[in-house]
């Protein structure tokens, strides 16, 4: 900004006959800087946006870009206040030009306008972020009701195998030439009982 300025300068020395005028051509080449700046982030933000609307599942890369942005978008936002207050400043200074306080009142109107740009580029990272967050708790959802599922289909068969496993004395089905079949369908069909039901409830 400060190489621009300069190039002004030398093109028009007549309109910076003071310091006054660098500085407002400063202020107003940087302000123009900052608005390019949240140009740039709110590209990266739509550009993200869509990368994860293309992910079929979370991707971790993308939440570590979501705190990146953040991060720059909170400088940004530090850096348009610190102006801010440069130019309220300036205009309730006495010592100031009257004739540069229209263009000093111009910036400070660019420089609230860059607050909602701002704003909005918080906003759409938080979105991103419940929603990346909400993807996650539905990924982990579906994976517990999997192993949940898995757990309930064999609990008949475990609870058939350990009531034969214990070895009692008298357990007919021991000495019974088609105990183990029996044994063997009778935890198949609990499994596809247990499936059936969870088909029926549009469980699966």
């Amino acid at each position: 900004s400060f190489n621009e300025t300069v190039k002004k300068i030398f093109t028009n020395t007549k309109a910076f006959s003071n310091g006054f005028h660098v500085l407002v051509a400063l202020l107003e080449t940087r302000v123009e800087y900052d608005a390019d700046v949240i140009e740039d982030t709110t590209d990266l933000i739509t550009n993200l946006s869509k990368t994860m609307d293309a992910f079929a599942a979370p991707d971790e890369d993308v939440l570590i870009r979501i705190k990146d942005l953040q991060e720059k978008v909170m400088i940004i936002r530090q850096t348009v206040i610190d102006k801010q207050r440069i130019v309220s400043n300036m205009l309730k200074s006495r010592l100031f030009p009257k004739e540069l306080l229209p263009r000093l009142t111009m910036v400070i109107k660019d420089i609230n306008s860059l607050f909602e740009y701002i704003r909005f580029g918080f906003e759409r990272l938080e979105y991103l972020q419940d929603t990346f967050l909400g993807m996650v708790n539905i990924q982990q959802n579906k994976i517990t009701k999997i192993f949940t599922v898995v757990s309930v289909i064999f609990l008949p068969p475990t609870l058939i195998a350990s009531i034969y496993g214990m070895n009692f004395t008298n357990m007919p089905e021991l000495n019974w030439p088609l105990g183990y079949p029996f044994a063997i369908l009778l935890m198949i069909l609990f499994s596809g009982a247990v499936l059936l039901f969870f088909k029926k409830k549009n469980w699966l």
